[in-house]
């Protein structure tokens, strides 16, 4: 998958699930993994995947409302955090009336932005930090 990420739009449209097949099939099967995976991310591991995914499985099969509600507040973020053109309203018409491919929409805009969805959040921040080294310690500092 090599989309091309703009700074101020989603990288891919709202209706491209089959860009990503495995994307697609995961949201449409089990919207909360997918969901679980990206609020991970947009909270940096402040919270687990399986905690984010259990929240929102448990509001959207008791109240549709409330699923909807939990996944356009992480709309919401993902567009702050990278800089996407939209509307608060938009997001909670997408969020309600297509969760599904919205949740995948946000899937892959943070895999075209370099996340492996399935390693979550400390996963990608140890991939990132990957062959950075410090440099080595110096024992007695410089003499002459």
């Amino acid at each position: 998958m090599t989309e091309k990420v703009v700074y101020g739009s989603w990288s891919t449209g709202l209706c491209d699930c089959f860009s990503d097949c495995s994307s697609c099939c995961l949201t449409l099967w089990c919207p909360c993994v997918s969901f679980g995976r990206v609020a991970e991310i947009l909270d940096k591991g402040s919270t687990p995947c399986c905690v984010h995914g259990s929240l929102f499985c448990v509001l959207a099969m008791f109240t549709h409302v409330g699923g909807c509600i939990y996944s356009w507040l992480y709309r919401g973020k993902l567009r702050e955090v990278y800089g996407i053109e939209g509307h608060h309203c938009s997001d909670c018409l997408v969020s309600c009336f297509c969760p599904h491919l919205s949740i995948c929409q946000e899937y892959r805009e943070l895999k075209a932005r370099g996340f492996n969805m399935s390693a979550g959040c400390d996963g990608n921040v140890q991939m990132q930090t990957r062959g950075v080294t410090s440099a080595p310690a110096v024992e007695g500092g410089m003499s002459r």
